[in-house]
């Protein structure tokens, strides 16, 4: 039996990471308190709540779970405590680089317009990074329920703060809604100003949503994309064009995509030569962050730590992470195994 290495010692980086999905279950109750909000029972018992998404009433379900924590954000320095704790949960986690999702839409009303929402947000990245040490940034998503032109109005902003900590633009919420062609303006626009094109696609639905996101957004990574292991000429189209998945197996067991652990189809994808970035999702709803992802992979999957030590490499070179950085996670990868 192969010495088993911590996995929080080593390095990756954090790719799939919802801002309002971060934050501790101990400071939504704190904010729940300081605010008055009374929320839903699941979100106070203490333990994950049992979600199943797999039909639209499960997902609704889901998204006002989500909507009850976001409630409790209401002021800048609520942000800057969630952006530094997501921080330091990261680190903690053998985290060398993050990229954090986040509409800004939703908090654009409390926070003065979605100019001031959106500056608060860098602002509290830019402090935690220099707090804790972990390189980190930001991708804006537009939500799929949403009218398309709000996509649009999103994109120009996201490209407007590319210089301030802007690397990517998204696209979640339930992806049986809205088609991915509909939002291709927006894709084409933040492409165009240099970001990263990353839309979720291949989750709640099948291999056809990722081919939209390849074909309709040009999409460079792809939010879970798991689905694609049902279709084998997807999958030698994702690693020829080393596109990587932002796969992340505890949401998918959570809500309902899989059954089980080891039914997520890790193995399958990287056999395929696909390049996955293990990711939390929603830590605050799925009840584990990032080193439990690699543990599931480890546990239910028979992963060497060479092969974990792959994952972590296809993590850090799908992130939008200078080269220097890069350069850095990647010597740290090696020492960890060499250790």
């Amino acid at each position: 039996m192969e010495h088993v290495r911590d996995l929080t010692l080593l390095p990756k980086a954090h790719l799939h990471l919802h801002f309002t999905g971060s934050m501790r279950p101990s400071t939504l109750l704190e904010l729940a308190d300081k605010y008055g909000v009374r929320l839903p029972d699941a979100l106070t018992a203490g333990e994950p709540p049992s979600l199943r998404a797999t039909d639209e009433r499960g997902w609704f379900r889901f998204q006002r779970l989500y909507d009850a924590a976001r409630s409790c954000l209401r002021e800048p320095e609520d942000i800057r405590r969630l952006v530094r704790e997501a921080a330091e949960e990261d680190v903690r986690d053998g985290s060398g680089w993050l990229e954090i999702q986040v509409d800004p839409t939703s908090y654009a009303p409390l926070l003065g317009g979605m100019i001031p929402a959106v500056e608060i947000i860098l602002d509290a990245v830019e402090a935690a990074s220099r707090e804790t040490g972990l390189g980190m940034r930001v991708l804006i998503a537009a939500n799929r329920m949403k009218h398309p032109l709000d996509a649009r109005t999103l994109a120009r902003l996201a490209v407007r703060y590319a210089d301030r900590g802007v690397v990517g633009f998204g696209l979640s919420n339930d992806e049986r809604r809205g088609m991915a062609r509909d939002f291709d303006r927006a894709f084409a626009i933040a492409r165009e100003g240099g970001l990263l094109a990353a839309p979720h696609g291949g989750e709640l639905t099948g291999p056809a949503s990722v081919r939209d996101c390849l074909d309709d957004l040009h999409a460079s990574r792809i939010g879970h994309g798991v689905r694609a292991a049902e279709d084998p000429r997807l999958l030698k189209r994702l690693a020829d064009r080393q596109i990587t998945c932002e796969v992340c197996p505890a949401s998918n067991v959570a809500l309902g995509v899989y059954e089980r652990p080891e039914d997520v189809p890790l193995r399958t994808l990287f056999e395929a030569g696909v390049p996955m970035a293990l990711g939390a999702d929603d830590p605050l709803l799925f009840g584990s962050r990032l080193a439990a992802q690699y543990e599931i992979a480890r546990r239910h999957h028979g992963f060497t730590d060479a092969e974990l030590a792959e994952l972590a490499r296809q993590s850090v070179r799908g992130s939008a992470a200078p080269g220097e950085v890069q350069d850095k996670l990647l010597a740290g990868i090696d020492h960890w195994l060499a250790a």
